[in-house]
């Protein structure tokens, strides 16, 4: 479950954060006229995706002309296709300086992971991909529920070496970042994220914005908090904004679908490990197919692959249904490779294999992105899904030639899995000693 900007800093106030004086929520320009305001403010738009500021949807008001001028163009506006109906008032800041500070999970390790930067206020996926030294980044591997206070220094002396003017604040500074990680634990969350983090004017540290994202799995434990902040913990929230691009297109396809990474779209990838999509025949065997791919990199992969989703076909699949769930994962940005695996029962193989052909032979006129496929296929209509396999490899060979698909019980999944991981590594290096991506 995400939370809305002004319901995470409800709870982040609560953890003893400092956050900028919070004046309403409104869905209508004629609320503004009720309201006592001491201009400047800062007009946000509630929703519960990324990249507001670059589309518009935060803004600054100084006087009352300008404040509904803003808030009738950014209520008739929309991000990434999400239409805004709420706007978040709160007081402006003077910023000296900005700073990212976040607590989150490894999709991989399931270790909690502390990332802060003195380059706050701007993508970190950005500065990430162009200025990794600009950042700084810990594991916490024992899973503590209050952090240590050795690492709580360590991350504000880099702060420190980065920005000498943050010196000063040494003790607000580890005491927001041991705050931040309290939180995260206590509320059992997913994410919890300030960007910015600002260092103001007259030395105080506020965190002018506020992400947190709660383990579903987790609510029914954290009813009082939820209701707390008006949240009914009995009725998970299903508001279209928590999808990602991906999964509102699978939902619409008509299939499960959950990325296994924020914000898929601006994701950026660590260039030595490999990221694996996964189209498997149910959803018993796409949890295993996670658990697996994670299993085997840990083991020979020095932890470097991650698998980036939950996919489930379900009983008979159509041909179409099966083509367009490849081609979710050869448009996923981060996709470097797709394992798949069709144990026909109710689903038949035939289907299964001509789905997956009609949508490589598809991309390929289309010059579309493809990307390497390993996978197996056992059970209901395997003689006819051989043939046809056979068929169209002698008839169009170039858009399969990245195809590998083991028909029969000859090899385990275990070992396809394995297989598939080192082509792919394979392919990755190949491809970064071209130039490519």
């Amino acid at each position: 479950m995400k939370l809305y900007e002004h319901e995470a800093k409800q709870i982040f106030e609560k953890f003893g954060l400092t956050i900028p004086k919070q004046i309403a929520v409104i869905e209508t320009t004629e609320e503004l006229e009720v309201l006592t305001l001491n201009f400047p403010i800062m007009i946000k738009a509630m929703v519960l995706i990324g990249g507001r500021g670059k589309a518009g949807g935060i803004k600054k008001a100084d006087n009352s002309d300008e404040a509904k001028q803003i808030v009738s163009e950014m209520l008739d506006l929309t991000i990434h296709g999400y239409p805004i109906d709420k706007l978040l008032l709160e007081e402006a800041i003077d910023i000296a300086s900005e700073i990212y500070l976040s607590v989150t999970t490894d999709p991989a390790t399931f270790d909690v992971v502390i990332v802060t930067s003195a380059s706050g206020g701007i993508d970190i996926e950005e500065i990430a991909r162009t200025k990794p030294e600009e950042i700084w980044k810990t594991s916490i591997l024992d899973n503590s529920k209050v952090l240590p206070d050795s690492i709580a220094q360590e991350a504000v002396d880099f702060l420190i070496k980065k920005n000498p003017d943050l010196i000063a604040l040494d003790n607000q500074l580890k005491t927001t970042i041991c705050s931040l990680f309290s939180l995260f634990q206590q509320v059992e969350a997913k994410v919890c994220e300030i960007n910015p983090l600002i260092l103001t004017k007259d030395n105080k540290i506020i965190a002018a914005d506020a992400k947190l994202v709660l383990d579903d799995n987790s609510l029914y434990r954290q009813a009082p908090m939820l209701k707390s902040i008006s949240i009914d913990p009995n009725s998970k929230r299903h508001d279209v904004a928590e999808q990602t691009q991906f999964e509102a297109l699978a939902y619409k396809i008509g299939f499960p679908y959950l990325d296994l990474l924020s914000e898929p779209v601006n994701f950026v990838k660590e260039k030595d490990k490999l990221y694996v999509g996964l189209v498997p025949g149910g959803a018993g065997y796409g949890i295993f197919s996670i658990d697996e791919v994670v299993n085997i990199g840990n083991r020979y992969f020095d932890s470097n692959v991650i698998p980036i989703n939950f996919m489930d076909s379900g009983g008979g699949p159509s041909l179409s249904k099966v083509a367009d769930m490849f081609h979710i994962l050869m448009d996923h940005p981060a996709a470097d490779l797709i394992i798949t695996s069709r144990f026909g029962g109710i689903s038949s193989c035939d289907i299964f294999i001509q789905g997956l052909i009609m949508s490589l032979r598809d991309r390929f006129m289309k010059n579309k992105r493809m990307i390497p496929v390993f996978g197996r296929m056992v059970g209901t209509d395997l003689a006819a899904a051989r043939a046809f396999f056979e068929r169209a490899k002698r008839e169009t060979p170039e858009p399969l030639k990245d195809l590998h698909i083991i028909i029969g019980n000859q090899k385990i999944m275990a070992d396809v899995i394995k297989d598939g991981i080192e082509y792919g590594f394979k392919v990755k290096k190949e491809l970064k000693q071209g130039g490519g991506n």
